[in-house]
């Protein structure tokens, strides 16, 4: 099957040309992840708990919370009563905020592979993973498994699939449009790394963590994939055409980050209202 599907490949590629044989392979992925996923009692259930939380959230604000080094000096006790997604790893955070975020996004098979356990054990509201990495936590009923596609796009039914974009952040961002948020803030989303190399080149860590918050988060010993900015930099102008198609927006608070698509804003400008109405 295996040398079928290549040659297959490759006479495509012979009488298509690379860019519509790419198209085309891309439509064969997500034609068959669709028919794995319908097939399947999980992908059932996990697109219907993802239609019962279609616009619950109609029009109203949540912050996307990146895992980068911005966090350790933002006041993040700010965020107790916002509705928020962590991404990957976010729960490493909990204990120091004293409460969890409301989702949690993975979607890295890496990640989910070596953390799956310590993410499906987070207090959270409900836990997002990718369905192409659904064996790597067996038969866990608890998250909702969201499809992975291979055409690039910003999907507005992630029921139906979302494009990973290079970066568990885009996925958040679909899922909060489908959700109904229509003001989406990021935070700690510092869009630059220490670590240099090819864009998702699988690397093992040999120290402490200088890219993300939290210098455990991929430790001694863990396997992860460098960035790939510009792609990710492609998804999120897809994110900001979406969003204000229908009149919302997504801004930047993260502190000195390098992420220069969306409008910028000043985290702590984003409570006034809150710290008068309590008094500060």
């Amino acid at each position: 099957m295996q040398r079928a599907r290549s040659v297959i490949k490759g006479i495509a590629h012979t009488t298509l040309g690379h860019s519509r044989a790419n198209s085309l392979n891309q439509r064969v992925l997500d034609a068959n992840s669709f028919l794995s996923y319908t097939r399947d009692t999980r992908g059932r259930r996990s697109a219907s708990r993802l239609r019962l939380l279609k616009d619950r959230y109609d029009g109203r604000r949540c912050f996307i919370i990146g895992n980068g080094p911005s966090l350790r000096g933002m006041d993040l006790a700010l965020l107790r009563f916002e509705t928020t997604f962590g991404l990957n790893r976010a729960y490493l955070m909990f204990e120091k905020l004293g409460f969890p975020t409301t989702f949690l996004v993975a979607v890295n098979q890496l990640v989910i592979e070596q953390s799956g356990q310590e993410i499906l054990a987070a207090p959270v509201d409900d836990v997002f993973l990718a369905w192409s990495a659904r064996k790597a936590i067996g038969g866990s009923s608890r998250p909702i498994l969201v499809r992975s596609l291979a055409r690039p796009g910003f999907s507005t039914d992630a029921s139906r699939g979302v494009w990973e974009g290079a970066t568990v952040t885009f996925v958040a961002m679909q899922l909060a449009y489908y959700f109904g948020f229509r003001d989406v803030v990021l935070i700690g989303v510092d869009h630059s790394f220490a670590s240099a190399g090819r864009p998702h080149q699988v690397v093992t860590s040999n120290g402490p963590d200088a890219n993300h918050f939290d210098p455990g988060y991929f430790g001694p010993g863990y396997r992860w994939q460098l960035p790939d900015l510009e792609t990710s930099e492609v998804a999120y102008r897809m994110a900001m055409r979406a969003f204000e198609a229908v009149g919302g927006t997504i801004r930047d608070a993260t502190v000195g980050g390098k992420l220069e698509v969306f409008p910028k804003v000043e985290f702590h400008s984003l409570f006034v209202d809150a710290r008068r109405t309590h008094g500060g």
